[in-house]
């Protein structure tokens, strides 16, 4: 069973108070793009356990990788005594912000619920997808969402209006939880406009999606700090033609959202000059340009 796990931004993420369990409230928009890993997943009779491997020599292949405590939570439960084997090919940075070991969670409690006949619905993944990582139902619910509470309460959102969306992630990784622990909610200074983007995505209006003081990320305030790069890249991109960029969940990946594939590619190939140890891609949103995918050129 071949399945496709994509990567998603954030079009807006607020904080709005630490808790006292140590957790944050939030509220975010959530965006899949076309970006993807790939999973293929496979039964095996007669050799039980659960078997993955991936193209990249430096991802865990046990119970440290999301995809084996996906796999193994549903198994587990349900005593599928057949094993199962998983190829990863992983195209989604790691540690970016982009939330690829969450989608490729998520691909695998769907693969899994459908491969061993389960029966499970999607919402029922999704209570036992939060087992495991916060953005994990999201991922499972996928499309364009509002996030609150700790993440686990999604409420669905028409699409994001058509666009080109230009990804760049410097050479630099960093950590949620330093992130959210550093992080002083209670002080920040400003807030995006969540529920104007939400207006302007029931419109259908990318200019407003996009406008000053609505489409902004308040981990920036931690993230872009420490790491100035940051900042130089949306300036780079604002200064390029995108109608926004900001920083996508706690970083370092930073997108711009650009109405002109041309204006998009141009600062792409000028990233690549000026940043040649980044990674940039080009991508859509998921929901408006089915079978047109992402791409990264050296």
């Amino acid at each position: 069973m071949y399945l496709r796990a994509n990567a998603k931004i954030n079009l807006s993420l607020d904080v709005l108070r630490k808790r006292d369990d140590g957790y944050h409230d939030v509220r975010m928009i959530m965006q899949m793009v076309g970006m993807y890993d790939r999973l293929n997943l496979t039964p095996v009779t007669g050799l039980p356990g659960i078997h993955l491997t991936t193209n990249l020599s430096y991802i865990p292949v046990n119970e440290n990788n999301l995809v084996v405590k996906a796999a193994k939570m549903l198994m587990d439960e349900f005593g599928v005594t057949d094993g199962l084997e998983i190829r990863l090919d992983k195209f989604i940075p790691v540690a970016a912000g982009l939330a690829g070991g969450s989608s490729d969670a998520a691909q695998t409690f769907l693969g899994v619920n459908r491969l061993f006949g389960l029966g499970l619905t999607k919402e029922e993944l999704m209570q036992r997808g939060a087992r495991i990582g916060a953005d994990v139902p999201y991922c499972i619910l996928g499309g364009t969402a509002l996030s609150e509470g700790v993440g686990d309460i999604l409420t669905p959102l028409p699409p994001m209006p058509d666009a080109c969306i230009l990804l760049c992630k410097p050479n630099i990784n960093v950590s949620t939880k330093e992130i959210y622990t550093e992080l002083r909610a209670a002080e920040l200074a400003f807030h995006p406009d969540v529920d104007a983007q939400i207006r302007a995505l029931k419109e259908g209006d990318l200019r407003a999606m996009t406008a000053p003081g609505v489409m902004y990320n308040v981990l920036e305030t931690v993230t872009g700090i420490k790491h100035p790069v940051i900042n130089r890249i949306e300036t780079a991109m604002t200064e390029a033609g995108a109608l926004a960029s900001i920083m996508s969940g706690s970083g370092p990946t930073v997108f711009g959202i650009f109405d002109d594939t041309d204006k998009a590619e141009a600062c792409r190939v000028m990233l690549k000059k000026t940043r040649p140890s980044a990674r940039t891609f080009l991508t859509w949103p998921a929901d408006t340009r089915k079978g047109r995918h992402h791409y990264e050129r050296k």
